[in-house]
Parts: structure tokens; C-alpha cells; sequence
């Protein structure tokens, strides 16, 4: 059931451009699975996905002739099955069974000898074949690999994709006592303020989910908070703010925060979170575009709807979902947040801009864009202190720039881009 559950959700991401949590929820079978399973379906799944260029070429290498327009899903079962012996350490005999039995009652069965012979031959060839490829080229699309190497440059556009390739360890953000719940989870206390673990099993069942002292957020995703400086007392408006991270991060320091989000299902969660952790804000459900606060706000934090391809080493659908048109559409609605940002807040005030892109068109050259606009703001810029002490997380305007290859050696981080300005 596990293999039948990863073949369907990969379908509907690669075939159907399905984000990957659509997916899961849409899949006939995978919310009856136990979570053992479940766990094992997505671990197949994120595996694929990761490595679908080595993996594509592998079947490419071993069929004699393409596969017709009636095979149907069967390119998506051998994948799958490659995933588990090649990448997921899964024993060859049983994923080569598993994955050949899914040709049954799949209108596969014409193709289940060819299943099997593609298998069989990658146990024996595979791992030699995967020597020669180049791994971080072909697990990149190549419509994000050119648009990296214009931007980043060619070597670290390599060491970006080869970070995407790992499976990523679990950040938390701690309400008090990051070092103690360090030690506490056997994990490791980052200079930026995370607790970095690598947990076995369901997060809800580790220490201190249940009573609300943590919740789950890519360091890099922490950041923003931080150049906001001391907030306790201060009316902070969190746009965009589902599914909460920042809004409990702002809460947990003293602020007064307003939680907006245009999506009443979204916040739905940001409560649900808050109420976990025993943190308060209070929650609208508007466009932040069209909305206004009656008050002006000390600090506005815009976390803008962006492409995410910051965050494919978690998120590994985003590569193969997204596309350059997405890019050129959310730029105007992030230039437009941006602008409704400026009037939200008080002469004198801050706001803090992000998004978890690493493309610039939905960074650097939004805060481009609106000081040339003449909105009336200035850059404010970050110090190495406020991005852990780590210079190489800015970029040469002082702007928040992180990268999947950055803190490489403690497990990497989501790429994120985050600029600081006050209102004149």
C-alpha cells in the first residue's frame, strides 16, 4: 500500500504539477495508512523526487525503446522502485518484488516483465552507473539551473543542487531555552538561534510538541524576526502570516501582533498553532493588499507568497511544479504587498520584507523596485551579529541572502532573502 500511495502522489506531482501536500491529501489510499506507512510513502516520494535525473537516466540507459503513450504510470513505478534500492538503503529483494507486484491491477501487466528486467539490471548496474552521472546537474530542472548559474555563477549554483539532494534535518524554533531543549533532544543549539535535530517517528510525539514549547521552522525562516530587534510592546503586523512561524516567533518575544492572511483556512492553523504554544495575536482574515489596520503599526512583516525554490530541499515537488511564468506573475503581487506594507506602518517605523525564493525577482529587486518608486523608505542594513554572525548570509546591500549550500557542515538551511527598511 505504501508503494501504491507514492506511485499515485508522484503521478499527480510530475504528471499534474500537484504541490506535494495536495497530493498526499488527494491520494486514495494514504490517509488510511498506519503512520509507519505513511512515513515510508513520503520518505519514497521526497527520495524520488530528489533524485529523478539520476534515476531518469538509469531507465533511459536500459530501455531499448521509449516507453509508449500507453504505459501509463509505469515509468512512475520504476522510478519508485529504483528510489528505494539506489537512495532509500531499502534491500533490493524486497523493493524489486514490492515494485514489480504494482503492475498488477495497474493495467501494467504488459509491462511487468520490463518492470522487472529494468530492476533486476539496476541492482546489479546501478550504483556503478550512478558514478558517472552528473547528479547535480540532472536533479535540476534545467529552466532553475540557467536562472542560478545567471544569477549565483556557476559553482555555487552546483553546490545549491548538491545540497538538495540530502534529506535536511528538523529546525525548531523555541520559545525559551534554546540551549536547554538542545540538550534535552540531542540536537544542536545554531548560532541563528534554531535547535537543529534529527528525529525518528512522528513530530507530534517528541518532547515538548504537546505542551507547546516549539514548533517547526527552517532556520533560515527565523531570521527575519530577529532584524526586527526588540518588539516587546510593539503593534506588529504580520502579513501573509499562515501557517504562523513568525506570528508565534514576534509573539513569543512581547509583541502585539495582528495575524493577517487572506485565507481563512490558513488561519484556522495559525490559531491552532497558537494555541498549542500558548501564545496569543490576533487573527484577520483580508487581502493585505486592500486591507489597513485602524491604527498605524510599529513594524510590518511581510513573509510574501513567493515560488519557494528557497525550500525544495524540503520541499522537492517545488522543482517540478513551478515554473518561470509563476516567478513573473508573483513578482507584481509581491511589489503590490510591498506597497500596502509602506502604508501600514508609522513614520519612523520598520518593515521587514522576505520571501523563501532564491530568485531575485522576488528579492532584491522588489526593495529595488519600491525605493525607486519613491515610497518614502530607506534601507536599514542587517549586520552579521543579526544573521548569527555569519557575513557570508549577506549580500553586498546588506540584505539577508541565505543559501541551501550555506552552514553546509551543520546541515544546510532553506534559501531566504529578507531586506529591513524604515519609513522616512
Amino acid at each position: 500500500m505504501p508503494r501504491n500511495s507514492a506511485v499515485e502522489i508522484i503521478e499527480a506531482v510530475i504528471d499534474r504539477k500537484r504541490a506535494l501536500d495536495d497530493a498526499e491529501k488527494n491520494a486514495s489510499r494514504f490517509g488510511s495508512l498506519s503512520s509507519r506507512d505513511r512515513a515510508l510513502t513520503i520518505a519514497i516520494v521526497k527520495t524520488t523526487l530528489r533524485h529523478l535525473g539520476e534515476i531518469d537516466a538509469i531507465i533511459d540507459a536500459y530501455l531499448e525503446k521509449p516507453l509508449g503513450k500507453k504505459s501509463g504510470s509505469i515509468r512512475h513505478i520504476i522510478r519508485t522502485g529504483l528510489a528505494q534500492f539506489l537512495f532509500l538503503g531499502i534491500p533490493e529483494h524486497a523493493a524489486v518484488s514490492e515494485t514489480v507486484d504494482l503492475c498488477v491491477g495497474s493495467g501494467g501487466m504488459p509491462y511487468k516483465k520490463l518492470v522487472n528486467a529494468i530492476l533486476r539490471r539496476a541492482t546489479r548496474e546501478g550504483r556503478a552507473l550512478l558514478e558517472t552521472l552528473d547528479a547535480a546537474k540532472l536533479n535540476t530542472p534545467a529552466w532553475l539551473w540557467d536562472r542560478w548559474v545567471r544569477t549565483y555563477g556557476a559553482d555555487t549554483t552546483r553546490a545549491i543542487a548538491t545540497a538538495h539532494m540530502d534529506e535536511p534535518p528538523l529546525d525548531l524554533a523555541v520559545k525559551e531555552d534554546g540551549p536547554g531543549w538542545a540538550k534535552k533532544l540531542n540536537g544542536e543549539f545554531l548560532p541563528t538561534g534554531a535547535v537543529r535535530i534529527r528525529p525518528k517517528g512522528v513530530i507530534s510525539e517528541i518532547e515538548g510538541f504537546a505542551e507547546g514549547a516549539w514548533w517547526v521552522q527552517d532556520t533560515a525562516a527565523q531570521l527575519p524576526v530577529r532584524l526586527l530587534g526588540d518588539v516587546s510592546e510593539l503593534n506588529v503586523i504580520d502579513l501573509c502570516a499562515a501557517p504562523g512561524g513568525k506570528t508565534m516567533e514576534l509573539a513569543a518575544l512581547g509583541a502585539r501582533v495582528t495575524a493577517v492572511d487572506r485565507s481563512e483556512k490558513r488561519l484556522e492553523r495559525v490559531r491552532e498553532n497558537l494555541e498549542r504554544t500558548g501564545l496569543f495575536a490576533e487573527t484577520v482574515a483580508a487581502d493585505a493588499a486592500t486591507w489597513r489596520p485602524e491604527h498605524l503599526a510599529d513594524v510590518v512583516l511581510l513573509d510574501a507568497p513567493c515560488s519557494s525554490t528557497g525550500t525544495i530541499r524540503r520541499h522537492p515537488d517545488i522543482a517540478y511544479t513551478k515554473s518561470t511564468g509563476d516567478i513573473e506573475k508573483l513578482a507584481g503581487v509581491q511589489q503590490r504587498l510591498l506597497e500596502a506594507a509602506v502604508e501600514m506602518v508609522k513614520p519612523g517605523g520598520i518593515i521587514v520584507y522576505c520571501s523563501c525564493s532564491l530568485e531575485p525577482e522576488e528579492g532584491e529587486n522588489r526593495i529595488a523596485d519600491l525605493i525607486a518608486s519613491g515610497a518614502g523608505v530607506k534601507e536599514w542594513p542587517v549586520t552579521n551579529v543579526e544573521a548569527g554572525g555569519f557575513t557570508d548570509l549577506l549580500n553586498e546591500n546588506g540584505q539577508l541572502r541565505t543559501l541551501p549550500s550555506h552552514m553546509i557542515d551543520m546541515g544546510g538551511m532553506d534559501g531566504f532573502f529578507a531586506a529591513r527598511l524604515k519609513k522616512l
